[in-house]
């Protein structure tokens, strides 16, 4: 099944259409479905397909010398180039009247085994882009690696490509494509729990409850999401010890690098160069208040909803677990789960400004919108703003985010609006946003001030 990704196939079919050489840099997270949009893309196409393994040069070499000879001719040989300048001549010959594909998917460990294989790519891209209708696909999974190695200015095949795709989780629209039984609740308490991830979204069964998909994942020792987020750390970095102590830290409530450093017990430097990579991974969130840079405010969350029930959850009932008893440990997690929650709504009511704003629906046109938090003079506390999105110097949207199943009442309006005050825009506009409906109170008011709106979190999924 394969969904989405619509943007992504048509920029590449864009690049097909060229009849030139191409050169297309793909990468992103594990599981996060790049090999899914390659194969898609080039299902009906004249196409190589190859992945690198995490083996050496002569194993990699073999398998590509395969792959390019039952691409080409559709018989299964043994036969091998002598190396993989001869075989990329051969497929840069093959291309030189006819379109052809070549994707190398996993390319980092195709590269790490053979230490000289960007600066061949470079000398051939260089001899041969001119007469040659090649398309040439590199994908890879360590971030890190593609970054610094193919996109990067330093890098052998920087300045070659033609395109590149950082491909990332799907929204929460898009997740709720997936799904054809549960409710809308259930939908956005499944994205909640995995994220957006395509490969976790699988895991998902929508002929059950959240509660027999929660067992069934997180609390069963045996599924393949158990201990998903700890092997994913393995593969990407070197000391997962501290990586693991710090996402812990930050999913039980430590969201400044002070209170980070303190729970982990190193330095702020350390924590500071981990938490770096952590948020390149795209596992960690830093936010400063809306329009401010200053780092001395900054906090951090955890980005990935997979990561973040994970950690928040399964380590303080591993041992519970392990002993099978799934039940006791749903019932010692369901309490929490509101407010686990309402991060995550306000993530889906960004996204649903969002695609206001590009459908040429919201009356603020925002270029950027955020969270705020700072001293309130007039109340001598600190207030927070779920979100705030600047028009430009005189106009602002202000936002307030619920969820909870009681009516979100006209003090929710009230505050939001004092708060408000903190800012010298002329023209404000709110938005509530609800997960169940509003009081009567606050839908008199609403309508009275007139530039108000008011989101029920069921308009919310029916589309923009």
């Amino acid at each position: 099944m394969f969904i989405g990704r619509e943007r992504e196939l048509k920029a590449l079919n864009k690049l097909y259409g060229s009849d030139k050489f191409e050169f297309a840099v793909i990468y992103g997270r594990r599981r996060v479905g790049k090999t899914a949009l390659i194969n898609q893309f080039i299902r009906d196409k004249n196409a190589i397909y190859f992945m690198g393994v995490e083996s050496n040069a002569k194993q990699n070499l073999e398998n590509f010398s395969k792959s390019i000879w039952e691409s080409h001719t559709g018989i299964k040989t043994e036969g091998s180039f002598l190396s993989f300048q001869a075989a990329l001549e051969y497929v840069f010959q093959l291309s030189e009247k006819e379109r052809l594909i070549l994707a190398i998917d996993e390319y980092p460990y195709l590269a790490r085994s053979s230490k000289s294989l960007a600066s061949t790519l470079q000398l051939l891209i260089d001899r041969h882009k001119d007469n040659s209708k090649l398309m040439l696909i590199l994908c890879g999974s360590s971030m890190s690696y593609m970054e610094d190695h193919v996109l990067a200015y330093k890098a052998p095949l920087y300045g070659r490509r033609t395109a590149q795709m950082k491909i990332v989780p799907f929204d929460f629209e898009e997740t709720c494509r997936y799904f054809q039984h549960f409710s809308n609740e259930d939908k956005a308490l499944i994205y909640g729990i995995v994220g957006g991830t395509p490969q976790y979204l699988l895991q998902m069964n929508d002929e059950l409850s959240i509660e027999d998909n929660i067992k069934n994942t997180y609390l069963n020792p045996t599924s393949a999401l158990f201990e998903e987020p700890e092997n994913l750390l393995k593969q990407e970095v070197r000391e997962p010890a501290l990586y693991n102590a710090i996402i812990t830290a930050i999913a039980t409530g430590a969201t400044r690098m002070s209170e980070i450093s303190g729970k982990v017990g190193e330095d702020t430097n350390v924590c500071s160069a981990y938490i770096k990579n952590l948020v390149l991974f795209g596992v960690i969130r830093k936010e400063t208040p809306y329009g401010e840079k200053t780092s001395r405010k900054a906090i951090y969350s955890i980005e990935d909803n997979l990561f973040r029930f994970w950690y928040r959850f399964v380590p303080e009932n591993n041992s519970i677990i392990a002993r099978g008893a799934a039940d006791l440990a749903y019932k010692r997690i369901e309490p929490f789960l509101p407010d686990y929650m309402g991060r995550v709504f306000e993530e889906i009511c960004k996204q649903y400004l969002w695609k206001l704003l590009l459908a040429g629906k919201c009356p603020v046109q925002f270029s950027s919108l955020g969270r705020w938090w700072g001293n309130d003079p007039n109340e001598k506390r600190q207030a927070e703003i779920d979100i705030l999105a600047e028009q430009d110097k005189n106009t602002a949207l202000f936002g307030e985010c619920k969820w909870t199943n009681e009516k979100v009442d006209l003090g929710v309006l009230e505050t939001l609006v004092k708060h408000s005050s903190l800012f010298p825009y002329q023209k404000k506009l709110f938005y509530l946003f609800a997960k169940s409906d509003f009081t009567k109170g606050c839908l008199d008011r609403a309508r009275e001030m007139g530039n108000v709106t008011l989101v029920r979190f069921e308009d919310m999924v029916s589309g923009v």
